[in-house]
């Protein structure tokens, strides 16, 4: 996969609307896709908490040796059976999941790594958003690109539903689901207006969730 030709700030994320979804009163965190560790070590440092992280890619991952407890450096898949089970406050999943071959089972595993009153919090990529709608619909194409929902990276597509079904079929309960980062467009009211403004997910370009075992 063509995660060496990201542009610079790909791995550099610190995600400040993820942000909001961390629990009170965590100790223990996995950042899971954590690039640099920005993100994590950011969390780390306001809450003074045990940060750990994965990284696919090795030049990131080594940055975050020095900002993380303790990194792994390769696919998540690759270090499932490391890390300890019932550890975990929180688990984040930042657009990491439609990287995967097989998202299901990792977070099916991943499960066994919470403590009992942890969560997995992700951020995932809404393929009813307005502009993939206007180019797989409206423009009849379905181009790869380098970012965005139509990132070449991208192995798994994903709706509102489909994430909330992910997680059940895993034995999550969900506790909080909603659109992140609205279009400011106008145009997905042009285009509910044929689905008579039942499709007002098309404004999101992600969907926050997080859940419980």
């Amino acid at each position: 996969m063509d995660y060496d030709n990201k542009d610079d700030d790909y791995y550099t994320h610190i995600r400040p609307e993820m942000l909001d979804y961390l629990p009170e009163g965590c100790n223990t965190l996995l950042d899971v896709g954590c690039g640099e560790g920005n993100f994590a070590g950011h969390i780390k440092k306001q809450h003074h908490l045990e940060a750990w992280g994965i990284e696919l890619m090795e030049t990131p991952g080594k940055e975050a040796e020095r900002k993380l407890d303790k990194v792994f450096i390769g696919p998540v898949e690759h270090f499932l059976d490391q890390l300890p089970e019932n550890y975990f406050d929180v688990i984040y999943c930042n657009d990491v999941l439609e990287h995967l071959m097989d998202p299901y089972t990792v977070l099916a595993v991943l499960k066994d790594k919470l403590t009992d009153k942890g969560v997995v919090i992700s951020s995932i990529p809404n393929f009813r958003y307005h502009d993939a709608f206007k180019k797989v619909i409206l423009q009849k194409n379905w181009d790869y690109e380098g970012y965005g929902i139509f990132d070449k990276t991208h192995l798994r597509f994903f709706t509102k539903k489909s994430i909330v079904k992910m997680y059940t079929d895993q034995g999550y309960t969900i506790v909080r689901h909603e659109g992140i980062n609205r279009t400011r467009s106008l145009r997905p009211y042009l285009y509910n207006i044929p689905f008579f403004f039942t499709a007002m997910d098309m404004f999101y370009l992600q969907y926050a969730t997080v859940a419980k075992k």
